[in-house]
């Protein structure tokens, strides 16, 4: 058992004071106490205040390593999402299994120190380049595993189902080729990426993400969704305006239309959902699935913005990730979604409910991401998950500042240098701000990154 001592907490009821909170061999917190007295043995916190850590739920690991090299303007000058996607295409053609293992190490060791407790990778490279199969179909999944047994951070593994090159059925080619697969094909990636994961925590979930409706079909979607009957499901859904227009050619509905077809329901995370139509958002609001947000990756490939207002007035649960991982940081995610709400509505404090907006964001996220990444946390009560951070009461930008005010301090005036602690199911992973294999790690992700820029 340990035992944590914060003089201030958010709690479900809100803030509270000299609070205890117990977590159990299991990973688990056993008992939270407010309004009493440290103990001997507890671990006293200090300055930090206690709070909920949320998990990422949207990471492509290996983008992380092309991180600065595809910010110039192309000859044609007309850039875009898809642009990027054939500079991203060619990058991964040069990833070992060994490279793949180091960057995700790395992007984890990241994500611990910005505050996150775990990640949903979302992960698409399967093959060799050029298409062939490993000995193992879960190689590389398993190398996304293997990262997480040396990070410590909570892992939702979703291998990808990726069939078609468009709607039209086309044939993978390029780059495409290292994340073919069929559904049968497909069920020996998700078998063996289960089997990885029985080597971590009991916490670590493996699910399913069929790519897009791009990639799989309607019905091969429904398939694959069958494969882990009980855990999450996550697709990318309406990014991109040249997406919807093609999907709505070939089957007649938009995409989050066609997906609320299927009948998708809290299992669900709809990655972006940036170019819905009102009655969509609501609707999705209503189904229970969460929206997987991503907002400085959205702003960096120039998406779109996400309907927060009215997604949130019907009821709507969301959380963020950090996608293409071109920049990793839990506060400043959410300060891009609230900033880009009010960018397109001209208005302040768009996305606060009761309470600040940084409490609504935090709170929010924390949630959504929980469900999303099949997660029992996203609060600091008995009988959750112990995800859990602490943000430095001293920091210049929490300077002064009590309650739902600290919270906003630090997503609108401060930066990841708040962030002092992190816990990931009652694992310390994050004292004073620096995770406890960064060193070794950031040394293997440097001389990869080396290899690979002079290749």
């Amino acid at each position: 058992m340990t035992t944590l001592f914060a003089r201030r907490a958010l709690l479900p009821g809100g803030w509270a004071r000299d609070v205890r909170v117990t977590i159990g061999a299991d990973g688990r917190i056993a008992a939270v106490a407010a309004g009493v007295q440290p103990e001997a043995g507890d671990e006293r916190l200090g300055s930090g205040i206690l709070l909920p850590a949320p998990s990422n739920l949207h990471s492509h690991a290996f983008q992380r390593a092309m991180a600065g090299m595809t910010e110039a303007r192309g000859a044609g000058g007309n850039d875009s999402f898809w642009t990027w996607r054939t500079l991203m295409y060619r990058f991964l053609e040069a990833l070992s299994p060994d490279d793949i293992e180091a960057i995700a190490a790395q992007v984890q060791v990241e994500m611990a120190e910005a505050g996150y407790a775990a990640v949903a990778e979302f992960h698409y490279l399967h093959n060799r380049p050029g298409g062939g199969h490993y000995d193992n179909p879960a190689e590389l999944s398993a190398r996304v595993a293997a990262a997480a047994g040396q990070t410590g951070l909570g892992l939702t593994l979703l291998p990808v189902l990726y069939v078609f090159g468009g709607c039209d059925r086309r044939a993978l080619s390029g780059g495409q080729l290292r994340f073919a697969s069929d559904l049968t094909h497909f069920g020996r990636i998700v078998e063996g990426a289960a089997d990885a994961a029985k080597a971590l925590p009991g916490d670590a979930r493996v699910g399913v993400a069929p790519h897009s409706l791009r990639a799989v079909p309607p019905d091969l979607v429904r398939e694959a969704a069958l494969l882990r009957p009980q855990d999450p499901i996550h697709i990318h859904a309406a990014e991109q305006v040249a997406e919807v227009t093609e999907v709505e050619g070939a089957y007649g509905k938009r995409p989050v239309a066609l997906l609320l077809d299927l009948g998708i329901d809290a299992r669900w995370c709809l990655i972006h959902a940036t170019q819905m139509v009102p009655p969509e958002t609501a609707a999705l609001a209503m189904s229970g699935a969460v929206a997987g947000l991503c907002p400085i990756t959205e702003a960096n490939l120039g998406d779109g913005i996400f309907d927060g207002t009215r997604f949130r007035e019907a009821g709507g649960m969301f959380g963020v990730g950090s996608d293409s991982n071109v920049r990793i940081s839990l506060g400043e995610e959410l300060r891009v979604l609230e900033y880009s709400q009010r960018l397109g509505l001209r208005a302040r404090a768009v996305l606060a409910g009761p309470g600040s907006a940084g409490r609504t964001l935090l709170e929010g996220a924390a949630a959504g991401a929980a469900r999303a990444c099949g997660r029992e946390t996203g609060v600091v009560a008995p009988g959750m998950l112990a995800d859990l951070m602490t943000l430095d009461a001293g920091n210049l930008a929490l300077a002064g500042l009590e309650g739902d005010m600290a919270l906003d301090g630090w997503i609108f005036a401060g930066d990841d240098r708040a962030v002092r602690d992190v816990w990931s199911a009652g694992r310390r992973l994050v004292t004073d701000g620096l995770h406890f294999a960064r060193d070794a790690v950031e040394a293997r992700y440097r001389a990869v990154v080396a290899k690979l820029r002079a290749a």
